[in-house]
């Protein structure tokens, strides 16, 4: 999954996103109030980690802007500040969570896994679609109760899906965010890496609508 991570300090900013990168996501950094607002009005991000002490312009000003342009993706506000109105003040501005400096990657990394899964309406960390269970917390699949071995690509990809139940996603979106990119080489790779994973979970669980894209089986049987 595509995630924006906006943070002015490059040394944190490096191991957020070298953090999120070794978690499985595809991480980008904005270390400017104004760049980070421009990529979350225009680019398709699964979720953002925004700290507030921004140059340009200041964290709560991004996130009035997203949220009054309709932008609804979860935000996990960072800050190194421990005044609670702040606190208040990023939540009525629309932050989905909050997390004070220092932190550990470890907490980071879990508390944006529970925006997604919460995003998409699921409560714990597994997710059930039809014959598919994944597990978030353990990066594990289970097709009915056997256990199937997965490359970290394949694991996103159905994760992605996962998090998407009903709905059919193009392989252009799907190249964001497991590449970062979508030109028609990745495109071509995402049908590839499809191809892939029927061999090792059967051809009925990866729904190719053509020419609309892929969707994960609800089906059990």
């Amino acid at each position: 999954m595509r995630l924006l991570v906006v943070e002015d300090d490059p040394d944190v900013g490096d191991d957020l996103v070298r953090s999120l990168r070794d978690a499985g996501f595809v991480a980008e950094l904005a270390t400017q109030g104004d760049d980070a607002w421009f990529r979350g009005d225009t680019e398709d991000y699964a979720a953002v980690i925004l700290d507030l002490g921004l140059p340009r312009l200041d964290g709560l000003s991004v996130l009035r802007r997203w949220r009054g342009a309709g932008r609804d993706f979860p935000v996990l506000v960072l800050t190194a500040r421990s005044d609670w109105t702040e606190k208040v003040e990023g939540i009525e501005a629309g932050a989905d969570d909050y997390l004070a400096k220092p932190f550990a990657m470890p907490e980071l990394v879990a508390r944006v896994r529970g925006l997604l899964r919460r995003a998409a309406g699921h409560s714990s960390p597994q997710i059930r679609i039809g014959r598919l269970t994944l597990d978030t917390s353990r990066m594990s699949a289970h097709i009915d109760d056997r256990a199937v071995r997965l490359s970290p690509l394949e694991y996103r990809f159905l994760e992605f899906l996962g998090h998407r139940p009903g709905s059919v996603t193009p392989a252009q979106v799907i190249a964001e965010h497991l590449y970062g990119v979508a030109d028609c080489g990745d495109t071509n790779a995402v049908e590839a890496l499809v191809t892939r994973l029927r061999r090792k979970i059967g051809p009925d669980i990866v729904e190719n609508r053509r020419g609309l894209g892929y969707v994960l089986s609800d089906t059990k049987q």
